[in-house]
């Protein structure tokens, strides 16, 4: 490691074995991959020792170093799951570490059954019956089967929402509310600062990745509403996602295909370049753990239209950063995007609220958030 381990002592724990399925070089890494990320550099930076349980893909070294941390790619995804447990369950009765962060974004690990030390679950969101949306059913059904094992699973566990709307989801769903600490997620604040809203293009872009869940055709079908009356509008689609040649068609479908550039990923400055010439974005997903991309929008003063969901309603201040409207109302969308495409002082005075909304959220508050929670869970063992 590239800074001293951090001293375990009775009340302070330094090893921390991570259990996330992807790792941020993944070809399929989006949020909670940028969660581990920054979050784990930063406690690396304080002396905290820190391994990462992710799975293989073609190309990957089966070790890597990557924000600070030890990154051990175990196994496929075929076998990196039960892979996954049989080393939880070895090395954590080896006393190799002294906590366990397990990331509930992709299937639950279940870790609390088999570690032998304590567990902080980190939940973004569950699928819940959205998974059908995204996956064949029988995966789906397995997805939706293993999450309402979480109640039983995790009743001692402590919880860590990065939404409100999580919480109450969790809570809902049989999770004791006292064991459930919230800790929003922050973003990397961009180099540049917004640009005014007079001189930007009208500019409608979609942030994030692009799956079925994510509802990116609502957007399009929305701006194929109001184009009309903006001949000069263009889209940018920044993500990228088993969807896109779908996407592609229905852009086409729609006469949108000249005015519409998937750029596919980019880089984090790549992005405030693009947003940073945009009038609105759009996030038309049917669930978010907590809305990221609604502040990175933000943070470059771009309002955004969201659906009224789980974490986008965390994320928007509805009228004041952007609006919410119903979830798949295309006609909404087209009203709300047409405002602020169309009345500057509205996108301005939206555009100024955003930025300064974003400013609240770092990395550095995470990270300290997170400290806590692996303080009190290490005291409770």
């Amino acid at each position: 490691m590239a800074t001293p381990s951090r001293p375990s002592t009775p009340s302070r724990p330094g090893r921390i074995l991570i259990l996330n399925e992807r790792d941020s070089e993944h070809p399929g890494a989006g949020g909670a991959e940028v969660h581990v990320d920054e979050v784990s550099k930063r406690l690396a930076a304080r002396g905290y020792d820190i391994t990462l349980l992710s799975s293989r893909f073609p190309g990957a070294q089966p070790v890597a170093e990557i924000a600070g941390m030890r990154v051990r790619r175990v196994a496929g995804l075929s076998t990196y799951y039960p892979r996954t447990a049989w080393a939880c369950w070895q090395e954590t009765r080896q006393g190799r570490y002294d906590v366990v962060v397990e990331h509930l974004c992709k299937l639950p690990h279940l870790s609390p059954r088999y570690a032998a030390v304590p567990v902080v679950a980190v939940c973004h969101h569950l699928f819940g019956r959205a998974a059908f949306l995204q996956v064949a059913w029988p995966i789906a059904a397995t997805v939706w089967s293993v999450e309402r094992l979480i109640p039983y699973a995790y009743r001692r566990a402590l919880f860590v929402a990065v939404s409100g709307s999580t919480k109450d989801d969790l809570v809902h769903r049989g999770v004791a509310a006292e064991r459930i600490r919230i800790v929003h997620n922050g973003i990397t604040m961009p180099e540049r600062p917004p640009t005014l809203l007079a001189k930007r293009r009208r500019r409608v872009v979609y942030l994030g990745r692009l799956e079925p869940y994510k509802r990116v055709d609502v957007m399009l079908r929305a701006v194929a509403r109001v184009v009309d009356r903006f001949p000069d509008l263009e889209v940018r689609v920044i993500g990228r996602g088993q969807s896109r040649a779908a996407l592609e068609q229905v852009a086409r479908e729609l006469g949108l295909a000249e005015r519409t550039h998937f750029v596919g990923f980019v880089s984090d400055a790549e992005r405030d370049r693009i947003l940073a010439d945009a009038r609105v974005c759009v996030c038309p997903s049917v669930k978010e753990g907590w809305g990221l991309t609604v502040i990175e929008s933000n943070a470059v003063g771009v309002p955004v239209v969201a659906t009224d969901a789980p974490g986008l309603r965390d994320a928007v201040r509805d009228g004041e950063t952007g609006f919410l409207v119903p979830d798949a109302d295309v006609a909404a969308f087209a009203d709300r995007i047409a405002r602020l495409l169309g009345d500057d002082a509205l996108a301005a005075r939206m555009s100024d609220a955003a930025a300064t909304w974003a400013r609240g959220f770092t990395w550095d508050a995470a990270a300290d958030g997170m400290e806590r929670v692996l303080d009190e869970a290490h005291a409770r063992c």
